[in-house]
């Protein structure tokens, strides 16, 4: 059993074979933690469990150019910015086994004076996470056209 996912601060999930989750979130539990749950997840994400599929990952991942970005890419495996693109695809193979440094990876560009976080999908996990780790931070959730106009001021 490993971190998986450092989400924000009193946030972690982890990742390992089902039992050991299972009696860590007891665990927990009995230690006073509010909340353990069991995540409906397909697998032992950002686990060492998953080394088996990294072969054929970094086949895919090395078979890919990648261009250099035009601006720094914050990857958070590694909680960094990055713009080489060997550094980038490494990163991209290592975040299969490695924990997802989520809190990290928002306290490095808060430091950096980027406060404004824009979630473009399904959901506002990813906001709520945003600003309970930086309180000061923007985190906008954009998840379709309608959020898009709003945000611009568009009616």
């Amino acid at each position: 059993m490993v971190a998986a996912n450092y989400n924000c601060p009193g946030q972690l999930v982890i990742s390992g074979e089902l039992t050991a989750v299972e009696k860590s979130c007891e665990k927990a539990t009995q230690a006073g933690a509010r909340r353990a749950i069991i995540l409906p997840v397909g697998g032992a994400f950002h686990s060492p469990l998953m080394e088996p599929a990294r072969e054929e990952l970094a086949a895919a991942i090395s078979a890919t150019v990648f261009k250099t970005p035009i601006c720094p890419v914050v990857q958070n495996s590694v909680a960094k910015a990055v713009q080489n693109p060997e550094e980038i695809k490494q990163n991209l193979i290592d975040q299969l086994t490695a924990p997802v440094r989520w809190t990290q990876s928002i306290e490095f560009m808060s430091e950096k004076k980027l406060n404004t976080f824009l979630e473009i999908g399904p959901g506002k996990v990813l906001t709520s996470l945003g600003k309970r780790i930086n309180r000061d931070s923007k985190n906008i959730s954009i998840d379709s056209i309608d959020s898009i106009t709003e945000f611009k001021g568009i009616s």
